[in-house]
């Protein structure tokens, strides 16, 4: 790729890339961390306290704890960035532009399914970025990720190209946090760094977001993983036209079958989901949904969802991340041994 076309896709991208700062209470701070470690923390315990240095806590006796990335995509203010930036419920969000000025983050939507979140602040007249279309990138294809790479050097870029595509990972956003698999991923080997999450992942010929910087493997050197921007557009039409995100439901707990599976738990068939509680305290088919309304039970078998079968590299989430709230759907079960079709009507994710 042409330096001068990189030099000009940047030039051009960079002035909708933000920071995201991440602060708390320092009461909530020494709350959190447990007392035995304050030892081990700089500037140490006095008096039994978490000590922070003063110049580190401002008038509020607010703490920045990390930061991240995000874009903006509406000159009106709308900014993308992923969720996991904005996981804690307790902390304040305040987004820095590239020009210095800073405005506080209102969170309107948390994707339930992907790793995408979407903000505003009061602002106008921004710059912002358009979106590709992540569905026609080719293996090979360069790209450019743009952050504030670990929440220190600000306006930090990468080029790569495309690596991989459809990847699917499983992830957590905190070391401690249940891990999430994350799927329909884009790989690449443009250096993805914690600060850069939600950062914009560009075209480098055209400058279009193709995706939202998401994660790394860790330990490995030149793997990082973004969200399509496919995701993101649909977040944003939803906000836009309803205020907050609709994402269908049907209303099943499921693991996916596949030869070992069949084997370990002698079933008939090697594939489909099958319909089972993750926990004695969950429901496998929630009570009162499309799915409970259209007669499944545990232990179905759904093999088919509108007449395309259902495996491990086809689950049933991944059909409904292309299908709207109010559309059916038939579903082919199988139950003792016989099959038998039913109909639901996807209702929307609470």
């Amino acid at each position: 790729m042409d330096d001068k076309r990189v030099i000009a896709t940047i030039k051009k991208v960079m002035p909708a890339v933000v920071s995201i700062a991440i602060a708390k209470h320092l009461v909530d701070l020494e709350k959190e961390i447990p007392r035995d470690l304050y030892p081990f923390i700089p500037s140490g315990p006095n008096g039994g306290k978490l000590q922070i240095p003063d110049s580190m806590v401002d008038k509020r006796g607010m703490v920045q704890i990390g930061g991240g990335s995000g874009f903006i995509v509406d000159s009106g203010g709308l900014i993308l960035t992923n969720k996991h930036v904005l996981s804690d419920a307790k902390a304040e969000y305040t987004v820095i532009l590239n020009d210095g000025r800073r405005f506080p983050a209102e969170i309107l939507s948390r994707d339930p399914i992907n790793d995408v979140a979407i903000i505003k602040i009061k602002a106008d007249k921004l710059p912002s970025l358009k979106l590709g279309d992540a569905a026609k990138l080719q293996l090979g294809q360069s790209l450019i990720a743009i952050g504030n790479a670990l929440g220190i050097f600000k306006n930090t870029v990468s080029l790569g190209i495309v690596s991989g595509l459809s990847r699917s990972i499983s992830a957590q956003a905190e070391p401690d946090a249940p891990p999430q698999e994350m799927r329909g991923l884009i790989q690449t080997d443009a250096a993805i760094n914690p600060g850069n999450s939600g950062g914009p992942l560009v075209d480098a010929a055209s400058g279009l977001v193709i995706g939202v910087n998401a994660a790394i493997v860790s330990g490995a050197q030149s793997i990082g993983f973004a969200i399509p921007v496919n995701a993101a557009r649909r977040d944003l039409d939803d906000i836009k036209k309803y205020g907050r995100i609709r994402r269908p439901l049907l209303g099943l707990r499921y693991l996916m079958i596949d030869d070992d599976m069949k084997e370990k738990m002698n079933l008939p068939v090697n594939y489909g989901a099958l319909v089972v509680r993750e926990s004695e305290h969950d429901y496998a088919v929630v009570p009162e949904s499309p799915a409970d309304k259209a007669g499944l039970k545990e232990k179905d078998i759904v093999l088919t969802l509108n007449e395309q079968k259902l495996d491990h590299d086809h689950p049933i989430q991944d059909f409904l991340e292309n299908l709207n709230v109010g559309d059916s759907v038939d579903l082919l079960v199988l139950r003792n041994g016989k099959q038998f079709n039913a109909k639901a009507v996807l209702a929307e994710r609470k």
